[in-house]
């Protein structure tokens, strides 16, 4: 029996399907069905019930998920204390985050987190929020970045670090009608094309949140997975958006034109998220502490 047997047996438990599961341990399908015929084979016990579109634990098999999960976060835990023990001269770091934060946030912190602790590997992984609590949950990041509200019962499942709450700006063409009013309120969205993200992202689910609990019905016309091409679309004239501060700030020849909202306005709150039997280790502390320091700094020029 091997830990990357066990890696892959948990999750196609979460994943429900050996395919999702592959991608997500980033190994072929074939590969990752033969390891589990061999740990299969190993027990003498079929551990998934297997259909066309899914995989479900058998009786024994969520017996033994039971054991491989606690197997795996002791191992996690020893390999993260063992890295500590070496003052951080090596180790890796490996957290998520979504697509919508990632290049806005991150480069100045992992520019300075590396010029601090030059010898620690850094590992990125953009996801939607769905597929970072799987990978959080599977073991195969340290931490997420992400937005708040979490589905289900993640909330008690994960210790939550409060980073930041950010507002989400009004994005319009340049010479749009409503560039040139004094005072703009969440009523003016009622008539305009709204371009969102698509869906999946949290992004794209806020800002239609923040219109439906004021009873407004923009009317769609374009989804995209990328902030910077539903910022393109907006310059070019065909909608408007709602687009978090932190990305409004590329510099570009072109681009829209953003106003606040009166009122309530919108806003996303940003954290960082681990699983509560699974505390942080040495480098991930450490990452985040720079995190905040750099947030702080940029707080303070902001005032």
């Amino acid at each position: 029996m091997e830990m990357h047997q066990l890696r892959y047996a948990v999750a196609v438990a979460r994943m429900g399907n050996f395919s999702r599961a592959a991608e997500q341990c980033h190994v072929s399908q074939p590969s990752l069905s033969q390891q589990i015929l061999k740990l299969e084979e190993e027990l003498g016990e079929r551990l998934f019930e297997r259909t066309k579109r899914e995989a479900r634990p058998t009786s024994h098999g969520e017996a033994f998920l039971r054991r491989a999960v606690r197997i795996l976060e002791e191992v996690d835990g020893a390999r993260r204390e063992a890295e500590d023990a070496k003052s951080l001269n090596s180790g890796t770091v490996t957290l998520g985050v979504l697509p919508t934060i990632a290049p806005y946030l991150l480069p100045r912190v992992m520019a300075a987190f590396a010029r601090h602790y030059p010898s620690v590997e850094m590992n990125v992984q953009e996801e939607t929020t769905s597929r970072l609590l799987r990978l959080l949950h599977g073991y195969e990041i340290d931490f997420a970045l992400i937005s708040l509200p979490f589905e289900g019962d993640e909330a008690e499942r994960l210790e939550v670090m409060p980073l930041l709450t950010e507002e989400l700006l009004l994005a319009l063409p340049p010479d749009h009608p409503l560039t040139r009013k004094r005072t703009l309120s969440p009523r003016d969205l009622e008539t305009e094309r709204l371009i969102v993200m698509q869906e999946g992202h949290c992004l794209g689910d806020q800002v239609l949140g923040f219109c439906n609990r004021r009873d407004l019905r923009p009317m769609i016309s374009f989804r995209s997975a990328q902030l910077e091409t539903i910022q393109s679309l907006v310059a070019a004239g065909m909608g408007i958006s709602l687009i978090p501060a932190m990305a409004a700030c590329s510099e570009k020849t072109k681009r829209p034109s953003y106003r606040s909202l009166s009122g309530e306005r919108p806003e996303r709150k940003i954290v960082a998220a681990w699983p509560r039997q699974r505390p942080l280790g040495r480098g991930s502390v450490e990452f985040l502490n720079t995190l905040t320091g750099q947030l702080k700094t940029r707080g303070s020029k902001n005032r």
